[in-house]
């Protein structure tokens, strides 16, 4: 086993979402592959966001590939200059108008589907969270803020109610952070 060679590497569509890459790679034992499609994103930070009373946040949006409304945790992706940190505080104003002057827990790191993209996802948890600014969405952003006992959160997955895996396992990854005993008021 060993990492393949590419052989050539053609865009075929670049824009600032992202882009979309077709790559001629051989592998470690000589056979070819062609067209080889890799979609090229930049890194996305996302975080569960408790307030004070241990609500937590999230957004609900519509989501065009999946022709629904989804209820997610806030999410972005990192703008050029931006460490993964300011990036989710901002990503998490922006989308709720919740803000945190605690220390950002980062709860992991993640490839997001090494089979065809380039891209990582790092969930934080941010405690004690307050309602300080109004939302500043994008043009394309409608976002409604939904928030309740953090305590529920499993429930409403298991009830469908949130199928965006990204929210399920930051969910997870937070639930497991708190019950280790690591969560100090």
């Amino acid at each position: 086993m060993g990492k393949w060679k590419v052989l050539n590497s053609e865009y075929k569509y670049k824009s600032p979402f992202g882009n979309l890459r077709n790559d001629t790679c051989q592998m470690h034992d000589g056979t070819v592959i062609e067209n080889y499609y890799v979609n090229e994103y930049a890194d996305w930070v996302n975080a569960i966001v408790l307030t004070e009373d241990e609500e937590i946040v999230l957004v609900q949006q519509y989501r065009h590939p999946g022709n629904d409304f989804y209820l997610e945790i806030p999410a972005g992706k990192v703008e050029e200059g931006e460490t993964h940190e300011d990036a989710v505080r901002r990503e998490v104003r922006e989308e709720t108008g919740y803000v945190s002057e605690q220390e950002l827990i980062p709860l992991g790191e993640f490839m997001v589907n090494p089979a065809t993209q380039t891209n990582k996802v790092i969930t934080f948890l941010i405690l004690g969270a307050k309602r300080t600014h109004e939302q500043e969405l994008d043009a394309t952003e409608v976002l409604e803020v939904k928030h309740f006992p953090f305590d529920r959160m499993g429930e409403k997955i298991r009830d469908k109610e949130i199928t965006q895996l990204f929210t399920v396992a930051a969910y997870h990854l937070a639930k497991e952070f708190i019950r280790n005993g690591r969560y100090v008021d």
